[in-house]
């Protein structure tokens, strides 16, 4: 446990993820406080988080953003760490967080991630809206807030930034390639109702362009080649992101 006067929070969204619940709250004993906001949850979400002591707060959220600003709302720590269902903290980035928040040098901190794909670590490739090696996790209340989109949602960030963390994020995004096509299918309608929302859903030739450009990023200057053919398909579908939502926002009925 930290200090008294430099409590950390770990907030967390779910949508029925009574499975993966477990082992994600039982790498976060450093936490003073865990909240955990259920989505439209239908299954024991809920029950399961209690049970890790965490705080639950139920409801339904369209919007990714508001969603995760009403975790954030909730908690009463000094600092807080954002945590997903499908991610563990590793026994390195636990002791991090920790003296991180006891330097009291900074405002907020990146975190490494270690993508899994099934039981493979896949370290390269990731970007282009299909996911990430590093994510700016850990900060001070107030220093971080989403934005209103329904996916990826965009977030301002004021204070102090800090260095890397040490250790990284376990991230268990997709059990397969049929979850890697689902994850895409939803996402990108997900994007085409926020590209509506906008008023300016692009035009076909920028988004057709964009399909080179991305997939170049994730498979040559990001390294997805070493990979081998998970690299190709991260790359493949971190480039159809944008023409796909573009697509549905055009031509699909709300």
């Amino acid at each position: 446990m930290t200090e008294p006067n430099q409590r950390i929070s770990v907030v967390m969204c779910a949508h029925n993820e009574q499975e993966r619940l477990p082992s994600c709250l039982e790498k976060v004993s450093f936490a003073d406080e865990i909240i955990v906001v259920c989505d439209k949850c239908t299954d024991q979400t809920e029950e399961v988080a209690q049970k890790y002591g965490a705080k639950t707060v139920v409801g339904s959220w369209d919007i990714e953003g508001a969603r995760r600003n009403r975790a954030i709302e909730e908690a009463t720590g000094d600092w807080i760490f954002e945590l997903d269902a499908d991610e563990h903290v590793s026994e390195e980035l636990a002791i991090s967080i920790c003296a991180a928040v006891r330097s009291d040098a900074f405002d907020l901190y990146v975190v490494p991630v270690d993508n899994y794909v099934g039981k493979r670590l896949v370290r390269y490739g990731w970007g282009a809206s299909f996911g990430t090696s590093a994510v700016w996790r850990l900060f001070r209340k107030g220093h971080k807030n989403w934005g209103s989109q329904r996916v990826h949602p965009s977030f301002d960030m004021r204070g102090r930034k800090g260095p890397r963390l040490n250790g990284a994020l376990l991230h268990f995004v997709d059990r397969n390639i049929s979850d890697m096509i689902r994850r895409l299918d939803s996402y990108s309608t997900a994007r085409a109702a926020d590209l509506r929302e906008s008023g300016d859903i692009g035009t076909f030739a920028n988004n057709f362009r964009r399909i080179f450009s991305r997939f170049y990023r994730c498979y040559v200057t990001r390294k997805g080649y070493k990979e081998g053919g998970m690299g190709f398909l991260i790359a493949l579908f971190g480039a159809l992101f944008p023409i796909l939502s573009y697509l549905k926002a055009r031509y699909e009925d709300t």
